[in-house]
């Protein structure tokens, strides 16, 4: 069975797909096979780098660590069993078809709640939540004192992964790995910077994730989505002369990968 790995979030901007993209072909790129799912059918961010990505390889003839793409099936209504849920059978069927070809399955889950996401955390053997730094993400994980900015309790995402957490304990699965990724980290140890940390810090102790920093606020993580291009592609592409931002976004892309301890994953790029 493939290891899942599920990119979650309730709100959008956090750079979900990003980290998507990064992930899944870095583990290519180390020799895994790897699927890739896209469960935010509006906004389809995940599947359009993706899509990006093939377009530069045929117009460049530039050979790239590839993920397989999968895609959520049409259900006929007559195929459902009685009180069985549309959206938990299209999800169910996209992975079995990813599940039994790839050592990973990638999913980006939608910057809303869903009942796909909800399935999709139930699922999920690691589950990377992307947080920019700042309250109003942390918001979504729990509520804390204005004054003194003690966490007062879990808010509605954090519900979300428990309940998915229950799922998988009643079915006899592993708990889910749950890593949270700091994301846009500012470069200087700003105030607010240290009371988010803090925050998180005391709330991992309480509803048990892991804390990663990821990666920091940079222009070419997004010049890069037209070309379907990450980090780790650039030497591929011909881009030479990286400049000392470029190579510590690379070891940003690097450290998160190791900081995900993901099964049999020696990372050597």
């Amino acid at each position: 069975m493939a290891h899942i790995i599920v990119v979650g979030n309730e709100k959008g901007g956090s750079g979900k797909s990003t980290t998507c993209m990064h992930v899944a072909t870095a583990l290519v790129r180390l020799g895994f096979t790897v699927g890739a799912l896209d469960l935010d059918t509006r906004q389809c961010s995940f599947s359009r780098y993706l899509e990006n990505r093939v377009e530069y390889m045929r117009r460049t003839n530039t050979p790239l660590p590839m993920p397989t793409i999968g895609a959520l099936p049409n259900i006929p209504a007559a195929s459902l069993a009685p009180g069985e849920n549309v959206h938990d059978r299209r999800v169910a069927d996209a992975v079995a078809r990813l599940d039994g070809q790839n050592d990973f399955v990638v999913i980006d889950c939608p910057g809303s709640h869903t009942r796909m996401s909800e399935v999709a955390h139930s699922l999920a053997d690691t589950l990377i939540t992307p947080l920019n730094d700042s309250f109003v993400d942390f918001d979504l994980l729990a509520r804390t004192n204005a004054e003194d900015g003690k966490v007062l309790g879990p808010s509605v995402y954090s519900e979300m992964v428990w309940s998915a957490r229950q799922m998988r304990a009643q079915a006899g699965l592993q708990p889910i790995d749950w890593v949270i990724v700091r994301n846009r980290l500012g470069t200087q140890n700003m105030h607010n910077k240290r009371k988010v940390g803090d925050a998180l810090d005391q709330l991992s102790k309480r509803i048990g994730f892991r804390v990663s920093q990821g990666f920091s606020e940079r222009v070419i993580f997004r010049e890069m989505f037209p070309s379907g291009l990450t980090l780790l592609d650039m030497r591929d592409a011909g881009m030479a002369g990286l400049n000392l931002s470029n190579v510590a976004a690379r070891q940003e892309v690097r450290d998160l990968v190791k900081a995900l301890n993901l099964p049999d994953v020696v990372v050597r790029f």
